[in-house]
């Protein structure tokens, strides 16, 4: 199934439910209507804005749907518009002060409701005509709520109990009439595989993180490059005016801004939704379901409601057992978009049953699982990737990494490398070697391994019967830390901040230094009257290093670098009794006799 043909089917579920506009509508931000007489004079401003916030805020309405606009083509919307289109009245940008239009906005909006209302005998409409033949744009200043309504969209009204004028049914029918007179030349629809009316181009899609805020095109044709056969426009890739409606109307409903099925995943915006064939609770079970595995919550309260849930899942547990009424059948679409100049490109679109995808989440969550846990709840991918980013910005998280990432997550494909080798670079570069830089290194690896790239698996925990010779050096690297600081106290750099990222890399290099240098601090502990400390660290020392080859690697390859990560983590993360911070200064008698 297409990502077009999806949306529209999805657009049928929404109007079913009373979610979407019908053809020819579209949901927008209106803050105020205009009162008029029957005659067409302006008696009063009714403030629609929403005021259960700090500041007032537009209320979204259904009207006849907006036109798009690019450049100076001044095209008017139907019974609404902007001020400028309503009632000719603009911002002056340098004194601020009210002017009227100097491009013919209002000419446009008045020439199109000639044209339409001219066969007209309805009152409202009628009053409509009155008025844009008797309004001048000086007046504009001593209307009520002039200041604030100034630049907004603005519907109209007749006074009384007669109602906003675009929701009367003759006018509804007029604009059906005239959209129905608007389509171009009849083609075969890609959508639909129904011959009818196409669309030379089709409705903005709003609410792309860092898209254009006017709206993107997700299907454009505005370059000779794009165009074949001499066609200019949709006719490149016909699809109805319906479709185009459907599949538009789907994708901003899902991307709105109180919308529950878009989460952001770097710099893709993430929508998703269910069939609802086998019925809306399912659907809606489904859709629930995949928010909570896509983004569990980081708020303890919202943490502590669904922790059972999450752990029933993660324990392998029929999902049903987990979220009552869920169908494991359920067919399921995500779809990842993100900015491209004026377009909206396709990051990443996968459809299948919730019941595998969910399958794969936890799959995902069990190759990060590492111990001891650094989260409550299993990480969302937005949280991995900000361990990519410098300074934890997500606006720095590599553009394409999370389209990657995501994908790699709903299909159990290999993780990218370039996550490992970002995760890496930013360990050795900011120095830090936290629980979820372990847990994306261990992931990466262990992703390897079942699938069957790789031989060798990484442990969870720690692993003092870990042979290899990465993982050795990782948690010897750690415990010359811990001596370099059982010896001289809080330093200003420790052999982390100095040596970490070329001890990884490097390691035949560095490793001798570290090992003169470690040979000072057992020799200062001991004259410090910490010989029991020291002699715990020369047997952990041992330890280590008899599982190591005598001749160090001149270098690691990548995944080598995270198995030193992950060995360091283990170490330094350890609760065992060796842990140097929980060591007493002098080992007990039956140390001494080790």
């Amino acid at each position: 199934m297409s990502v077009l043909h999806a949306l529209a089917s999805h657009y049928d579920r929404l109007l079913a439910n009373g979610a979407a506009p019908d053809f020819g509508y579209s949901r927008e931000a209106i803050s105020f209507a205009i009162v008029l007489t029957l005659g067409g004079d302006v008696v009063d401003v009714a403030d629609l804005r929403e005021t259960s916030g700090k500041q007032p805020r537009p209320s979204r309405r259904t009207v006849p749907r907006a036109v798009t606009r690019s450049g100076r083509n001044f095209v008017s919307n139907f019974l609404w518009d902007k001020t400028a289109y309503a009632l000719g009245a603009i911002r002056d940008p340098d004194t601020g002060s009210t002017v009227s239009c100097r491009n013919g906005e209002d000419e446009a909006f008045k020439r199109l409701h000639r044209e339409i209302l001219s066969q007209t005998d309805d009152e409202g409409l009628l009053a409509i005509r009155a008025f844009l033949a008797g309004w001048r744009a000086e007046r504009y200043d001593a209307l009520p709520c002039a200041a604030d309504m100034l630049g907004k969209n603005v519907v109209f009204s007749l006074d009384g109990p007669r109602g906003l004028i675009h929701k009367r049914p003759a006018a509804r029918r007029i604009w059906q009439r005239y959209l129905a007179r608007q389509g171009d030349d009849e083609r075969l629809c890609l959508v639909t595989g129904e011959v009818a009316p196409s669309k030379p181009t089709h409705p903005k899609i709003k609410g792309v993180r860092d898209a254009q805020s006017s709206g993107a095109s997700i299907v454009s044709f505005n370059q000779d490059a794009f165009c074949s056969h001499g066609k200019k426009q949709g006719a490149n890739a016909p699809v109805s005016e319906k479709a185009a409606f459907a599949y538009t109307t789907a994708l901003n409903t899902l991307l709105a801004r109180d919308s529950r099925r878009r989460i952001t995943i770097g710099d893709a915006t993430t929508v998703f939704w269910a069939d609802a064939s086998g019925g809306e609770d399912a659907a809606k079970k489904a859709e629930d379901l995949f928010a909570m595995l896509a983004d569990p919550p980081s708020a303890d309260e919202e943490e502590a409601k669904i922790a059972d849930k999450l752990e029933a899942i993660s324990s392998g547990r029929p999902l049903a057992d987990a979220v009552v009424g869920v169908n494991e059948r359920t067919r399921f679409h995500v779809l990842g978009l993100s900015p491209n100049a004026a377009r909206v490109s396709v990051r990443y679109w996968y459809t299948d049953r919730i019941g595998t995808l969910a399958r794969r989440i936890v799959d995902h969550w069990r190759d990060l699982r590492i111990e001891p846990l650094p989260w409550k709840t299993p990480p969302s991918a937005w949280r991995l990737l900000i361990e990519t980013a410098p300074q934890r910005k997500s606006d720095n998280s590599p553009p394409i990494l999370a389209g990657a990432v995501m994908r790699a997550i709903l299909t159990g494909s290999a993780y990218p490398r370039s996550l490992l080798a970002t995760v890496v670079m930013r360990m050795r570069q900011d120095h830090e070697i936290n629980g979820m830089r372990a847990a994306i290194c261990k992931a990466c690896i262990a992703r390897e391994f079942r699938l069957g790239r790789i031989m060798e698996d990484v442990p969870v925990s720690l692993n003092t019967n870990e042979t290899n010779v990465a993982y050795r050096l990782g948690r010897l690297f750690a415990v010359y830390e811990s001596i370099q600081l059982a010896a001289l106290g809080n330093v200003n750099a420790t052999i982390k901040d100095r040596y970490f990222g070329a001890a990884s890399a490097t390691p035949a290099t560095v490793f001798p230094l570290l090992v003169r240098t470690s040979g000072h601090h057992l020799t200062s502990l001991r004259k410090n009257e910490k010989p029991g400390l020291a002699h715990w660290f020369e047997r952990e020392i041992d330890d280590i290093i008899g599982g190591v080859d005598t001749a160090l690697p001149r270098s690691l390859r990548l995944e080598e670098q995270g198995r030193f990560a992950i060995g360091y983590h283990h170490q330094r993360a350890s609760a065992r009794r060796g842990s140097a911070d929980k060591l007493p200064d002098n080992p007990t008698d039956n140390e001494e006799r080790d």
